[in-house]
């Protein structure tokens, strides 16, 4: 069985949290997107865990974990995770994690021009992470990314890099008037952080032809949520990767092959992390003690997520473009110091005019 546990709003719903409690039924679970912009929680037998990167399955015996050719990674944020859960006796081998040789590396570079055109939008920013996301998406759709595959030919990298860097340069340098990146600080970077992971990296593709030629079940895990998708979120207020269900297979390298289930994730209230539109919030006293008790911080960034009521027409809208065929809802128990459930259950409105399904694009920002 292929299944995917997808985000029905902003992110942030428990997607982690029902990863690991369905764990179990599945052979592999597999990561398709995103990088270290988000975390999944998970609280177990030994303790709390925040992964960024990792699939949540890392934490169970007996399951391999892929991390698919959609992801972008930031190799040393993930030698970080690994020794991180390595110190609290989670033992990570090539054996139980798999890394996709197509995975695009996230450098310090991509990192730097993520904060300068944060700071260069002042108030009109779009509340990025900061962790480099939409540069090195950007590079690799530019074809100026280089993979993790790469790490595997130390002779040919250096040389590829050099010129990647010498055209960075013209951003960094030349546009944002910041300091020039280094290619041999580069180098050491990619060195330092690159060497131990090169026995995890492989042909994730025929690995996971193999398994569903097998007949083991596959779990795929999404990062943030329908309305953080690059085409069918509120842009330009999205992440800049694909977050719905039907790219799970494309993400993880099995493109051909359809899902059997899409779970859609879901809270009993909203929250968001960053800027952008968010009809149903919650301010003042009544916003604090409804963050207060569901513990809304980024579990990536530490930032105060903004709350508010449950959003049905968002909500509509993103069980429709998921395609989810199951529904999880979380964090229910977290609103039992209210008399009254506050549901935001009305269609939008635009100038007047009612809107009975989540707006266009345009309609939501004039």
């Amino acid at each position: 069985m292929l299944t995917a546990i997808v985000g029905i709003n902003w992110g942030d719903e428990g997607k982690g949290r029902m990863v690991d409690l369905l764990g179990s039924q599945y052979d592999i679970i597999v990561r398709y997107q995103g990088g270290n912009n988000a975390g999944h929680t998970v609280v177990n037998d030994k303790g709390k865990f925040i992964l960024n990167l990792l699939p949540s399955g890392i934490l169970r015996h007996n399951t391999v974990n892929v991390m698919g050719p959609g992801m972008v990674i930031d190799i040393a944020h993930l030698c970080k995770e690994i020794r991180g859960l390595a110190e609290k006796g989670i033992r990570i081998t090539p054996e139980n994690l798999r890394i996709s040789h197509g995975a695009t590396i996230c450098f310090p570079y991509h990192v730097c021009q993520d904060i300068l055109e944060e700071e260069r939008l002042g108030d009109k920013k779009y509340g990025s992470t900061r962790r480099g996301i939409a540069p090195v998406y950007a590079d690799k759709y530019m074809k100026k990314g280089i993979r993790m595959g790469d790490l595997l030919y130390p002779d040919t990298l250096g040389e590829k890099l050099q010129g990647i860097v010498e055209w960075k340069n013209l951003l960094i340098h030349g546009g944002y008037h910041d300091q020039a990146i280094d290619v041999d600080e580069m180098l050491k970077w990619i060195k330092m952080n690159g060497e131990p992971l090169i026995p995890f990296i492989c042909d994730v593709s025929d690995y996971l032809e193999n398994a569903v030629n097998e007949s083991r079940n596959i779990l795929f895990e999404a990062q943030l949520g329908a309305l953080r998708d690059i085409d069918y979120g509120i842009y330009p207020y999205t992440t800049s990767s694909t977050t719905l269900a039907t790219f799970a297979t494309i993400g993880a390298g099995i493109p051909g092959l359809k899902l059997d289930n899409v779970i859609g994730i879901m809270k009993a209230y909203s929250s968001c992390v960053g800027e952008g539109p968010f009809v149903a919030e919650l301010f003042g006293e009544e916003g604090n003690r409804l963050r207060e008790a569901g513990g809304e911080y980024g579990a990536a960034t530490g930032r105060p997520r903004r709350v508010g009521a449950f959003d049905i027409p968002a909500s509509r809208y993103g069980i429709k473009v998921q395609g989810a065929n199951e529904i999880a809802l979380t964090k229910l128990d977290v609103l039992s110091y209210m008399e009254k459930i506050p549901v935001f259950s009305n269609d939008y409105r635009f100038r007047g005019y009612r809107q009975p399904d989540f707006p266009f694009q345009q309609r939501r920002h004039y």
